[in-house]
Order: structure tokens, then C-alpha cells, then sequence
């Protein structure tokens, strides 16, 4: 990752704007820490309530499960269905 070194103001109510490509990258929501006396901004996703019961260590195998058939092809063929085709029938000339 390119390291990228920018100067930012504080306004009067201790605000920084960050640059547009830095936003852009982190997304809405981040976690700010002090670290050895610098600012560490990390950029945090959240998982909606109904699907964290999938990222606890007891279900790490369904999780296992989940990313392998998210990889596999996402078309199956299933043959042909002209044999549920209705008949035409032979016109007469």
C-alpha cells in the first residue's frame, strides 16, 4: 500500500475533511485510536443482526462451506427440457 503523507487543517470545532480518494476507500464508518501519540483512523464494516450468527467461531465451518460454493460456477445445467414441450401436431395440406 502506498504510504501518502497529506498536511489537514482542525477547523474551530476540531474537525478534519479528508481528502475524497481517502473516504472514498474507507467507507462510512471507522474506528479512531491514539497510538505512540498518532491519530489511527481503520475503516470498520458491519454485519447486519440476522447474519452475525455466521461469523461465530461455532459456525466456521458453515462459514467454510458458504465461500466454497460462492467460487463454484454459478450456472448448473440441467439438461434439456424439450422432452415438456407440448407435441405440435402435423398440420394436413
Amino acid at each position: 500500500m502506498k504510504k501518502e503523507q497529506m498536511i489537514l487543517k482542525v477547523d474551530s470545532k476540531n474537525r478534519i475533511t479528508l481528502p475524497k480518494n481517502i473516504s472514498e476507500s474507507m467507507g462510512k464508518l471507522v474506528q479512531i485510536s491514539m497510538q505512540k501519540g498518532k491519530v489511527i483512523l481503520e475503516p470498520l464494516h458491519t454485519i447486519p443482526q440476522e447474519e452475525a450468527w455466521l461469523f461465530e467461531p461455532k459456525n466456521k465451518t458453515i462459514l467454510a462451506e458458504l465461500k466454497k460454493s460462492l467460487k463454484q460456477k454459478a450456472t448448473i445445467n440441467l439438461g434439456s427440457f424439450a422432452q415438456y414441450l407440448p407435441k405440435e401436431k402435423k398440420k394436413k395440406v
